[in-house]
């Protein structure tokens, strides 16, 4: 084509035309959204165990022993992996007493759960935002649980509803810990919870035990 003086007037190139501006792929929104995605692609990998036999969980196949009190290490250790192991069979039971308990007395039991819910989400926070809480946590797992526990009792029995926290909280709490303390692992025990510390299987007892910052003993 040509102008009134006679030049020739090519095409534009598509490499002429603007461009629209994209971030760079390390901008803050692209790492944000990156996170974001992890966790909830961590989220959606959570998946519970399948129920262990009763043969497996308390009968003829199960071996237990008293831990050796002076290896405190290899005792968490135990404690750890069986609540990862038997932890569909674990909450199964509990939600046995909460739902006895809660038949007689729903609203204390609601009370109950919803204080130690906040006790504990509280603690976490504390945690996170307090390097010495932080590192308390991680060397003294049990003792925190305890803590809350304790303030639990507490905070319910100003509300009126100690029974209600010793039967349908405090019992099934120590009753899953007697457990994981004295059965010892099988192998398939120790495999599986392998797999559970080093990413691959994502279950509900190990985000829990993460937030507890017990989440690099699973597996040892």
């Amino acid at each position: 084509m040509l102008d009134h003086s006679g030049t020739r007037i090519g095409r534009h190139r598509s490499h002429d035309l603007p461009t629209v501006l994209r971030p760079p792929p390390f901008s803050p929104r692209c790492i944000l959204g990156s996170q974001v995605h992890d966790r909830s692609g961590k989220m959606a990998d959570v998946r519970p165990p399948p129920l262990r036999s009763l043969d497996d969980f308390l009968l003829s196949s199960a071996r237990f022993a008293v831990p050796d009190v002076r290896d405190l290490d290899r005792w968490n250790n135990r404690i750890i992996n069986n609540l990862l192991y038997y932890q569909s069979n674990y909450f199964l039971s509990a939600l046995g007493f909460l739902f006895i308990v809660g038949y007689f007395q729903p609203f204390q039991l609601f009370v109950g759960a919803v204080v130690v819910t906040l006790l504990f989400l509280g603690f976490v926070w504390t945690a996170e935002n307090q390097a010495p809480v932080r590192r308390f946590r991680r060397n003294h797992p049990s003792i925190c649980v305890l803590v809350i526990l304790l303030a639990s009792y507490l905070f319910i029995s100003v509300l009126g509803g100690v029974c209600v926290f010793l039967f349908g909280i405090a019992f099934p709490v120590l009753m899953v810990l007697v457990h994981a303390s004295v059965r010892l692992r099988s192998l398939k025990n120790k495999l599986e919870n392998k797999l559970e510390s080093i990413g691959l299987k994502r279950t509900p007892m190990g985000l829990l035990l993460e937030a507890l910052g017990q989440e690099q003993e699973a597996g040892s």
